[in-house]
């Protein structure tokens, strides 16, 4: 009886024990600030769970929610100022 195995010799394994690339680690700097700002707002949703939210809790997350929102127009509107220019050649 033949043994089916693959012709490879592995599956893509190689791809995934490497180093981010300069220009990964200059996109993920650049989504930093939007990161961080999920993060915060995460927080906030996750320190309300086990209680009843008041007036302060309440604008606690809209204030999150708005750092949230301009991280992502910021992030925007540099990834369409670098198509703009050309840097996605």
């Amino acid at each position: 009886m033949k043994n089916i195995v693959p012709v490879q010799a592995g599956v893509t394994a190689a791809d995934l024990d490497r180093e981010p690339t300069a220009a990964e680690l200059d996109a993920i700097e650049a989504e930093m600030p939007l990161i961080s700002a999920q993060v915060e707002l995460l927080d906030v949703q996750i320190m309300m769970l086990d209680r009843t939210p008041s007036e302060l809790d309440t604008q606690r997350i809209r204030r999150a929610l708005r750092r949230v929102l301009v991280a992502r127009r910021e992030v925007a509107n540099l990834s369409a100022a670098v198509i703009a220019w050309g840097g996605a050649s």
